[in-house]
């Protein structure tokens, strides 16, 4: 997006001398790097961190911690020991600070009241009640804006809300286990375990951390999944950690509906259920599901890529940022062919073969005939976990701010 014309009653803000620009990308990267603590807690919010410095020195920090709580330049201005030395100091922040009324008041009313004098922003904040408003009101108050420092970083970091917020539909995160030589399982269907304690450990945050957990009728039917974080880690007290968030299971049901014996009903008090429903789904199979608790969204058809889109913008109205796909190869195959809409993958590599030509690979479906049609993603992460890897892939094309 264009930057937000400057006033033009204010002069041009003097370019920083070589060693401001490097302690400006130092307090950046550090506001970066608070910002990312908000991950799983803040969304629908974006994640946003905060750094004051003053005469070469950091002063203050905060981030944005919680959805409804104080946003990451209010959390930093608290953090100051004096609240009169934010008086012309500078505010690192990783997105346009906000200038409406949500569940908090505006940030820019804060950085103004507090006499910051000058705030270097990563990024615009798409939002459309934002919006390079915030910037604008910061200039119309004297206030020396820069934006644009480590713009890419900030846009890596929200990919998530920027695409909910620019497409209205939620980000995709493919997530499966598999053998070395790319099973999922034996030629028998046997799949627990192909990766180890810690491997599987880590797949619990991560179904902790998004809006919903999407599967299929195949993978109700053949695994009775419960699909919910279970985190069996500790604090320094012993007390139990909770996840950030507890995940909406959505079963995507063309022709079949859950039992209402299944783990997934049966655990209904534990976490949401809700149903992608085609037109063939006959009303009366829905009631006592329903009944149970279960949520309905019907589609007007049962062609799985209009199912997925309709699914997809209806989470996205829901206003779910993330969401995981926890299914077998049909459905995770009708993902990414023929669009694949597909923006992260986590794959775990399990440290043994299972072999055979009918073993299950990870994407099934029809498939890509041609090489060049086949989606491209860029590798962002490589974790060892004891004999497995984590290996975390995104979108071939990175977001832009």
């Amino acid at each position: 997006m264009s930057d937000t014309p400057p006033n033009p009653d204010q002069p041009e803000p003097d370019q920083p001398n070589l060693d401001q620009r490097v302690f400006d990308e130092y307090c950046m990267r550090l506001a970066l790097q608070l910002a990312q603590q908000g991950q799983g807690h803040v969304e629908p919010n974006p994640m946003v961190g905060c750094v004051l410095a003053r005469d070469g020195q950091i002063i203050g920090q905060g981030y944005h911690e919680s959805f409804g709580g104080p946003h990451a330049e209010v959390q930093a201005l608290r953090s100051l020991t004096d609240s009169a030395t934010a008086n012309s100091c500078t505010a690192y922040v990783t997105l346009e600070p906000c200038c409406h009324h949500g569940k908090t008041p505006p940030c820019v009313d804060a950085l103004i009241n507090a006499g910051v004098r000058r705030v270097v922003v990563a990024m615009d904040d798409p939002f459309p009640k934002v919006s390079g408003g915030g910037l604008e009101r910061l200039r119309q108050a004297g206030v020396e804006v820069h934006l644009g420092l480590l713009r890419a970083d900030a846009a890596e970091l929200n990919a998530p809300y920027l695409k909910r917020i620019r497409s209205g539909i939620p980000w995709v995160i493919a997530k499966w286990a598999m053998t070395m030589d790319g099973r999922i399982a034996t030629v028998s269907g046997q799949s627990q375990w192909i990766t180890g304690e810690t491997a599987r450990r880590s797949v619990h945050q991560l179904r902790a951390r998004v809006d919903a957990i999407l599967t299929g009728m195949g993978t109700v039917e053949s695994d009775d999944p419960t699909l919910t974080a279970r985190l069996s880690n500790t604090d320094n007290d012993g007390t139990s950690i909770e996840p950030s968030r507890v995940a909406t299971r959505v079963v995507f049901c063309r022709h079949r509906l859950p039992d209402l014996k299944s783990k997934l009903m049966s655990t209904i008090d534990q976490a949401p259920v809700l149903l992608i429903v085609s037109d063939t789904i006959d009303e009366s199979h829905l009631a006592s599901l329903t009944h149970a608790g279960a949520a309905v969204f019907r589609c007007q058809n049962s062609d799985p890529s209009q199912m997925i889109h309709a699914g997809l913008t209806h989470l996205g109205k829901q206003s779910m940022t993330n969401v995981m796909l926890e299914c077998g190869s049909t459905m995770m195959g009708s993902f990414l062919c023929p669009e694949n809409l597909v923006d992260e993958c986590h794959i775990y590599l399990g440290n043994t073969l299972f072999g055979g030509a009918t073993a299950l690979g990870p994407i099934g479906g029809n498939g890509f005939k041609m090489l060049a049609q086949a989606p491209r993603f860029r590798l962002v992460e490589t974790t060892q976990m004891d004999n497995d890897l984590r290996i975390i892939y995104r979108s071939s094309t990175p977001p832009t701010g």
